[in-house]
């Protein structure tokens, strides 16, 4: 190379060709490498010529070691093959490869009956490592081995994989009407378009035309077997009488001499054959071919880097048996395991270049087209905002914590099942105008609750009220209010061992989101969902729906009796019993308020149930007669226009009243229900869910007769 540099006009040893004419000469060569389809020409061109010119026998050994390498990558190929289409230009490669080795064998042929005489490397390195290394110096065990070897071949695999082939091909003739109508089926059903039925039938066409040329490819391998064994009885009977007549040998010496070259030859031929034949069995499913040999064959085998990788291993094993020529196989090997280090790269930089000219043609094509105004109208029902600096939540959360989208997944879950009710998605957002680690909750654009959180750290709070020794940041739970710390991580052990209740950062805003959805489910409870709810409802179900609405009541009255429902958290998933109860209702009212009351007796077991606390009974915290009297006496009206028409005085006596009794047994660690008269229950709700919303009130009617209660106090 130094020389060269040095000298670009001249070689070491004198004047060369001109630059101009050599550089020439490499872009002309260049240009036909790049050329797959003449390059592709051009090998099938030298086979044909060796079947006619002679070659030296160091042209022989490398293209012996060319069809051993053909054959290993074949079955490379053939093992690593995904689906049938995947190597279906392997009728053409049959072909070729049978070319290719009859052609050998009639050169070596040449060969051997010019040139044996002169002894055992006559026919080249390959074939007498062969002969050497099978027959072990003797030709008796030579013609055994060879014997077996073409036995298996053509007596059991070839036989095999014909048979195969000839059965699969009838079958998938006689299957085809049979698909074809299935496709059109399909089509006609809409369950495709007309874009994929065109892909299936020509996949059909593809399967059917492979199997028809699998049927008939066989042939090329059985007869290429039996022309090896002519050529093998040729070159021994052909070779004994040139080497004793006309070169004066004796007949044992002869006899020794041309029957190890032509069992070498048979073996160099043969093994390449058995391989081939291998292939040709596991790979007699595969589908059609289509467009250009040279373009199927660099795709489909260039597709698999794998077995260029398995062959070259192959491939330097073979090279180190005794007496076997390195070079060539060494150098195939050296090229196989190149293609397995470059063909993933290419692959990836075409995939990216082809994905890049995709996206350059679909943005020249796609027309700018102006976002409509309607997308301005809509709203997000549930909206999660996070500061940045808890992105990490979502996207890699600290170790110990759960990722909050998973945690929000399995809070639809949990809520459809203790409501009844699929909430809407929860979109979550980023959020640069809030504080790092603030979050937003919003309800229809409207924020119904806010927190600041640590990411990288744990909320603990002492479940009794006591203060906590743990070192930390003082802080206040923003879901229930209540005193916390956040503290570092490798405190968890030493909180959990105090009893402290040690929550990460993404359970805390699960959590507060929990109840902010629980808080407004009425809301999200639209006309839509109702109808949805209502036609999800099971198929014996439905006719006490059509019964129900709308000749009893409206779709929209039916939402609204939900909704007071949901105010109210009690579960909406017993819809059988709730429509019951609003057919029973509707025969005595109108008015949706009466109607949920009634509604909520129905549902006494559940509602009972769910406030029961962990003892098994409800705690009652009951309304004093004075009280009921005082509620009795203000309501006016008549009918469903009834309304309360209390003193602002006495409402401010009553609200001091119930706050002060509820958190008193809140300060003892109880949540008692505030138990009323059926006739002013509604009322007493509306007032105390102004300022104190998760305080139960349940009517007399609403405690079921199997359910426990124990009274604590009393208004």
């Amino acid at each position: 190379m130094a020389l060269t540099e040095q000298h670009p006009e001249h070689g070491e040893g004198g004047p060369g060709p001109p630059a101009g004419a050599g550089a020439d000469l490499m872009a002309t060569a260049r240009g036909m490498l790049k050329r797959g389809d003449i390059a592709l020409s051009l090998g099938v061109v030298m086979i044909i010529v060796v079947l006619i010119l002679p070659i030296p026998t160091w042209m022989l050994d490398i293209s012996l070691s060319i069809s051993i390498t053909c054959a290993v990558m074949i079955l490379m190929v053939t093992l690593f093959m995904q689906k049938p289409t995947d190597f279906s230009s392997y009728p053409t490669v049959l072909l070729i490869t049978t070319l290719l080795r009859l052609s050998l064998n009639l050169a070596s042929t040449r060969l051997i009956l010019a040139h044996g005489h002169e002894g055992t490397d006559a026919a080249g390195h390959v074939i007498e490592a062969f002969a050497g290394f099978v027959m072990s110096g003797d030709f008796v065990i030579g013609v055994i081995v060879f014997g077996i070897i073409t036995l298996v071949n053509f007596k059991v695999i070839l036989a095999g994989s014909g048979r195969i082939a000839e059965v699969a091909a009838r079958f998938t003739l006689d299957a085809m009407p049979g698909k074809q109508m299935a496709i059109d089926a399909d089509l006609s059903s809409g369950l495709i378009d007309e874009q994929i039925a065109k892909a299936r039938r020509k996949e059909l066409e593809d399967e059917s035309s492979f199997y028809g040329s699998m049927d008939g490819a066989s042939k090329f391998v059985k007869g290429d077997a039996v022309a090896g064994l002519a050529i093998i009885f040729i070159n021994i009977i052909g070779g004994i009488i040139i080497g004793s007549l006309r070169h004066g040998m004796p007949f044992m010496e002869a006899a020794d001499t041309f029957v190890k070259l032509s069992i070498g030859d048979g073996l160099v031929s043969q093994v390449p054959a058995l391989i081939i034949s291998i292939s040709a069995g596991l790979l007699v499913t595969k589908a059609g071919v289509s467009g250009k040999t040279n373009t199927v064959l660099a795709k489909q085998i260039g597709g698999y880097p794998a077995a260029f990788g398995l062959t070259a291993t192959l491939l330097v094993a073979l090279s180190m048996l005794p007496g076997m020529p390195m070079a060539p196989f060494l150098t195939l090997a050296a090229a196989a395991a190149f293609g397995a280090w470059y063909l993933p790269r290419q692959k990836k930089a075409a995939e990216e270049q082809q994905v890049a000219e995709e996206a350059e043609k679909a943005a020249e094509a796609a027309p700018v087209v102006e976002e409509p105004i309607s997308t301005a109208l809509a709203i997000d029902l549930i909206r999660l905002e996070l500061g940045y600096g808890l992105l990490m939540l979502i996207n890699q959360p600290p170790p110990g914590s759960h990722r909050l989208t998973d945690q929000i997944r399995g809070l639809r879950r949990q809520i459809a099942n203790e409501i009844g009710f699929i909430m809407p998605a929860v979109r979550i957002q980023d959020n640069l105008q809030l504080s790092p680690n603030t979050y937003v909750i919003r309800i229809k654009e409207i924020e119904a609750g806010r927190g600041d959180i640590r990411p990288t750290m744990l909320l603990v709070m002492d479940p009794r009220g006591d203060a906590m020794s743990l070192p930390g940041e003082q802080t206040v739970e923003p879901t229930f209010g209540l005193p916390a710390i956040w503290v570092e991580t490798n405190y968890r052990e030493e909180a959990l061992f105090r009893g402290y209740t040690v929550v990460d950062p993404s359970t805390v805003v699960t959590t507060h989101l929990t109840e902010v959805i629980k808080d407004n489910m009425s809301e999200l409870l639209s006309y839509t969902e109702t109808q949805k709810l209502l036609d999800e409802m099971d198929k014996e179900h439905q006719k006490l729906v059509s019964d129900v609405i709308p000749s009893q009541i409206t779709l929209g009255g039916f939402q609204r009796v939900l909704q007071n429902l949901l105010g109210e958290r009690i579960s909406v998933r017993d819809l059988p019993s709730i429509l019951e109860g609003v057919s029973e209702a509707c025969s005595q009212t109108r008015n949706i308020t009466q109607i949920t009351e009634h509604v909520r007796t129905r549902l006494a077991r559940q509602i009972s149930d769910a406030n029961a606390n962990e003892m098994g009974f409800i705690p009652l915290i009951t309304l004093s007669p004075d009280w009921e009297q005082a509620f009795a006496e203000s309501l006016i009206g008549e009918g469903d226009d009834r309304q309360l028409a209390m003193p602002p005085s006495q409402l401010q006596q009553f609200i001091t009243a119930v706050r002060q009794t509820f958190e008193r047994h809140a300060m003892m660690g109880e949540a008692p229900v505030l138990l009323t008269s059926p006739g002013v229950r509604p009322f007493v709700r509306s007032i105390i869910e102004r300022f104190r919303p998760t305080t139960t009130v349940m009517s007399q009617n609403e405690i079921h007769p199997k359910a426990k209660i124990k009274t604590m106090g009393q208004i």
